[in-house]
């Protein structure tokens, strides 16, 4: 999609647009397990200058996204990209290939130092193209190889809303480096940098942005930004994965159990026999719609998307990733979100949560009820005439992360199946990647429709708006060609 600017010059429209090739792209090796939803994206076919910077604050975190280039590529992998997700019983698969046994399979390349990497403005570019050859030399030849050095990486940062500051000066040190790398001064630095703002802190912080790094900032609409990046992002290869039926059996309930009262050989399925124990991607990375998307941030949008790219908030809830951050702040030591997965990984619900077995000391059959299933989160916590009884902060955190995906999970598929859509995306910094949650949406999906849809997954889950807005606007137009 292209918008045509007129120049007064010019008998035609000429395009300007920014084409951003994903032939080739490859999702870097994670830093750290921290880092694993945040992966840089390597572009090797990209080649085209860009200086804007994506921020989506929204009400615990704020997201950016920004395109460098670096003298110190990464070399690209010679075979896929293995996936960094971390689970028991685990192996990954590209199709049908497994990394783990492929003898071709070599590991993703790691990101090359970001002290290193630089934005490219499109005013050296102007430059260049107006200066002699024989003019290019020192600095500005020192330019021209970086700027048009084939590829660069999208990289990917997290900063708390509360401490907004360090995302700030964290924008403010990546212009001065530019500035340093490309040899111009930080003003000119300044004049080529935009900021393309989402999320509710695009407003309530736009005066801090615009003041405090004397650049031009755009804010664009949070709905929007949101579907334009689960566009752009489904169509990076081993981006979009799901997780097998028995893995989700393994990781959510710790051992091989059946899914109470369904017998899924006589059920259609989203794939046939698919690999067990496998985190397994989507072979052919294509925006496909319509779907849902399930956004998971502080609270909860669920959101229609029709085959045209039109959509509707069609629902939500209060309950997200806010919710579980702020009970399990009060509730246990932990003082990070990342913190509160971990203890959670240790615990066990079942001494905090009620089970159909302790109600009817076995499974309810006629329901189709095992005696594994919760019936009440939190039930055991009251007991009336007993002294209170004290839970250890690993338990909580099991039992208050299942409550709340069960019921997002809930939620997503009633929608589904009241719009009549086969695939549910899942985004938002609440899963990280974590296994125990993506099991758990992924089981209420299965359950609830009796084995026919699928939850999705996005490896940047948490940057759909961040990448929308990076991807929507550049000078003006459309950045975005499909």
């Amino acid at each position: 999609m292209t918008q045509l600017k007129q120049h007064p010059s010019s008998p035609l429209p000429s395009a300007k647009v920014i084409h951003v090739d994903t032939r080739g792209a490859v999702i870097l090796d994670e830093e750290s397990p921290e880092t694993r939803d945040s992966r840089g994206i390597y572009l090797p076919n990209y080649i085209e200058p860009v200086s804007h910077i994506a921020v989506d604050v929204g009400g615990s975190l704020a997201k950016v996204i920004y395109f460098t280039r670096s003298t110190d590529p990464p070399s690209p992998p010679a075979s896929h990209c293995s996936n960094g997700l971390t689970s028991q019983g685990e192996s990954s698969t590209s199709g049908s290939a497994s990394p783990l046994s492929d003898p071709t399979y070599s590991p993703p390349p790691s990101a090359p130092s970001r002290g290193n990497g630089a934005l490219t403005p499109m005013i050296l570019d102007q430059q260049l193209h107006s200066l002699s050859p024989d003019l290019l030399s020192g600095s500005l030849l020192r330019r021209a190889r970086l700027q048009h050095f084939p590829g660069g990486s999208l990289n990917f940062e997290r900063f708390e809303t509360e401490h907004i500051e360090d995302c700030v000066s964290f924008i403010e040190a990546l212009i001065e480096r530019s500035a340093r790398v490309n040899d111009v001064t930080v003003a000119e630095m300044r004049a080529s940098v935009k900021i393309m703002a989402t999320g509710g802190g695009a407003h309530r912080f736009y005066e801090l942005f615009r003041d405090r790094l004397d650049v031009e900032v755009r804010r664009e609409d949070e709905m929007e930004c949101l579907i334009e990046g689960l566009r752009f992002i489904t169509l990076i290869p081993q981006e979009v994965y799901y997780f097998s039926d028995e893995l989700i059996q393994s990781v959510a309930h710790a051992g091989p159990v059946k899914y109470p009262g369904i017998n899924f050989e006589a059920l259609p399925r989203p794939s046939p026999n698919p690999p067990k124990f496998a985190v397994t991607f989507e072979s052919n990375p294509t925006t496909q719609l319509p779907c849902l998307l399930v956004n998971i941030g502080s609270g909860v949008s669920v959101i229609r998307v029709d085959e045209d790219g039109s959509f509707e908030r069609v629902s939500g809830t209060s309950l997200g990733g806010g919710t579980l951050w702020g009970l399990l702040s009060l509730l246990t030591p932990a003082t990070t979100f990342d913190e509160m997965l971990a203890l959670s990984e240790e615990g066990d619900n079942a001494a905090v949560d009620m089970l159909v077995g302790d109600i009817y000391g076995q499974d309810y059959s006629k329901l189709g009820l095992k005696s594994t299933m919760i019936a009440s989160s939190f039930g055991k916590v009251f007991q009336k005439g007993k002294e209170k009884r004290t839970f250890s902060p690993e338990d909580i955190s099991k039992s208050l992360l299942y409550a709340i995906s069960n019921n997002i999970g809930q939620i997503a598929f009633m929608n589904a199946e009241k719009y009549g859509l086969e695939r549910i995306y899942f985004g938002g910094c609440f899963i990280r990647g974590h296994p125990s949650t993506i099991a758990t949406l992924s089981y209420a999906i299965r359950f609830w429709s009796k084995g026919t849809k699928r939850a999705l997954f996005l490896r940047h889950e948490g940057f759909l708006g961040a990448m929308g807005a990076w991807i929507k606007n550049i000078d003006g137009d459309r950045a975005l060609d499909i």
